[in-house]
This record gives C-alpha cells, sequence and structure tokens, in this order.
C-alpha cells in the first residue's frame, strides 16, 4: 500500500494531538464563542443600547484584548502551574483574537454607515485608531500562519521569529485600549499591568530560566512587585492627567471605602495563580506514555508544545 497516498487525519479543535477528545480544549472552544454569543443574545433581546454598533464594537474589542492576554499568559502559567497541556489551547485563543478584532473593526465600520471613506480618514485622523489599526495588521500574518501547514512550510525558526511579533502587539494593543477608554481607568489600568507583567516574565524567563522563575517564591516576588507597580502607577496617571499628589492616590489602596483599586484586582490575579499552583503540586503527576509504533497510514505529528513558539496570537 502507498502510504503517501494516504490522506492525513483530520484533527479538530476538540482533539488532542492523537485525535482524542480533550476536555480542555473542548471547555476553551466554546469559550472563546461565548462573548459573540452573549452579544447576538442581547441584540436579538434589543439591550444593546441606542447605538448597537458601538457597543458590538467596544464589547469585541475589549473580548480581543483579553484573550490575547490570555494568550500570552499561557507559557508561564503552563510552567507555574505544571500544566503542559496549556499549550494546546494558545492556538484557539490566539485565532479568537484576530476573529474578535475584525468584529471590532467590522462594528465600527457599521456605526459609521459603512462610510468607508470615513472610517479611513477617522483612524488616520485619531491616534488611538490608528494604533488599534496597526494592531490589527500586525495580527494578520499572525492568522495566516497558524496552521500546522503554514509552520511545516515555513521551518520552525522563521515560524517562531514571525510570532514574536506577539509582543508589539500586547504592548500596542494595551497602548490603543488605555487611551479610547473614556468612562474609567481602572480597567485600561490593569490590562496594562497583566501585560507588563506578562512581558516582565519573559524577560526574566530569558536571563535566569523557565524553571527557576516558575518557583513558587519567584512567583510570589514577582507578582509582589507588579501590584505594587500598579499602585504607583495608577497614583501616576492621576498625577500626570489631573494632577492630584501622590499622597491622595496612595493611600486609597488601603481604604475599601474608596472602591476596588488596580492593584486589589492584580493582587487577586496572583493569590489565584497561586492556588491554582500550589494545589496541581498535591496532584500526581501523570506518566508520559509514548507509543513505539505509529498507526499505518498515519502522518508523524510535530508536537505543538516544542514546535510552537513561546508565545503566538493566531
Amino acid at each position: 500500500m502507498n502510504r503517501s497516498a494516504v490522506p492525513a487525519p483530520r484533527f479538530y479543535p476538540w482533539q488532542d494531538r492523537k485525535g482524542d477528545f480533550s476536555t480542555l480544549k473542548a471547555l476553551v472552544f466554546v469559550g472563546v464563542f461565548l462573548p459573540g454569543l452573549w452579544l447576538v443574545v442581547r441584540a436579538a433581546m434589543g439591550t444593546l443600547g441606542p447605538r448597537q454598533m458601538i457597543e458590538i464594537n467596544h464589547q469585541a474589542g475589549l473580548w480581543a484584548v483579553r484573550l490575547l492576554l490570555l494568550t500570552l499568559a499561557v507559557t508561564p502559567l503552563r510552567h507555574v502551574w505544571r500544566w503542559p497541556e496549556l499549550v494546546f489551547v494558545r492556538r484557539t485563543l490566539g485565532v479568537a483574537v484576530f476573529a474578535y478584532a475584525i468584529i471590532h473593526l467590522v462594528a465600527y465600520a457599521g456605526d459609521l454607515a459603512w462610510d468607508i471613506p470615513k472610517v479611513i480618514s477617522e483612524i488616520f485622523a485619531r491616534v488611538y485608531l490608528t494604533i488599534g489599526l496597526m494592531v490589527l495588521i500586525l495580527l494578520v500574518p499572525l492568522a495566516i500562519t497558524s496552521t500546522n501547514g503554514m509552520m511545516k512550510r515555513m521551518g520552525g525558526l522563521n515560524w517562531r521569529r514571525l510570532h514574536q511579533l506577539i509582543y508589539p502587539i500586547i504592548l500596542l494593543a494595551a497602548l490603543h485600549f488605555f487611551l479610547q477608554s473614556k468612562l474609567g481607568v481602572t480597567e485600561p489600568i490593569v490590562i496594562t499591568a497583566v501585560a507588563i507583567w506578562l512581558l516582565a516574565w519573559r524577560l526574566l524567563a530569558a536571563w535566569i530560566g523557565e524553571s527557576r522563575l516558575a518557583t513558587l517564591p519567584a512567583t510570589i516576588a514577582l507578582g509582589a512587585a507588579v501590584t505594587v507597580a500598579t499602585a504607583f502607577g495608577e497614583a501616576l496617571y492621576y498625577y500626570l492627567k489631573i494632577g492630584v499628589a501622590f499622597s491622595r492616590v496612595l493611600p486609597t489602596n488601603f481604604n475599601p471605602a474608596a472602591g476596588i483599586r488596580p492593584a486589589w484586582i492584580i493582587g487577586g490575579m496572583v493569590l489565584a495563580v497561586l492556588a491554582i499552583a500550589i494545589l496541581r503540586r498535591f496532584l500526581p503527576e501523570k506518566k508520559s506514555s509514548r507509543r513505539s509504533t505509529r498507526q499505518p497510514g498515519l502522518t508523524a505529528k510535530t508536537d505543538e508544545a516544542s514546535s510552537q513558539p513561546r508565545e503566538t496570537t493566531a
């Protein structure tokens, strides 16, 4: 039998690399659709408000940024939580980022009554819109090269180099989100802090190694540093924006009556990461078993955990 004539097996987003059902991948695959489905439900119920397209624009952009952060978080979490299988959901998260970014732009055009010349002029007239367009443009090559076939054609090294675009993308996306926020700055500050946290993790991992940085003491130290930096960052923002003194903003982090501060949210995220890391350390380790023989007619499939780059959005 000519083995080359046998087509490669089709893998679905809810299957692992052996073709078996993966609960983790299935949950993530369903999860990335939920924000979009909720927008559809709200549209059917008429609860999107008087400017439906702009509400879709805001929500799609918000979820694009959130999913981008989750995509970037896969590598540190798989090390800190000792959960290597997390790498297999990164592609799903990345493709979802691109999809919500497209919806974000399309809804903006819809809010302007599909007047494309006006859309273009608005994008280049407003700095934060120009930055958002740059993010979308940078996401395009990552989405196009998200398949195993493109990875194989490009070669692992070139593919990883291309997908390092994730780093300027996350910085530009955080800046875009921060600049376009008008009603409040709590979430923009939190998103910026998480982006800095994840990028700092990569810089430190390149310096001292992923295994050393993934220890509980190192996780606590980095998390505490980011939490404190978030409190000072919020104080700096209000000082530069409206001239409020540091001595008036910083104490609000110790005053529950002042409301939930960005530093509290970051601190809560740190505690959640630590709690899951501690729980997983009590779980029995799975014994890795590899088949010594290949099934007839199946082509060898590169392990995503080793062939994918540190991060990718698609």
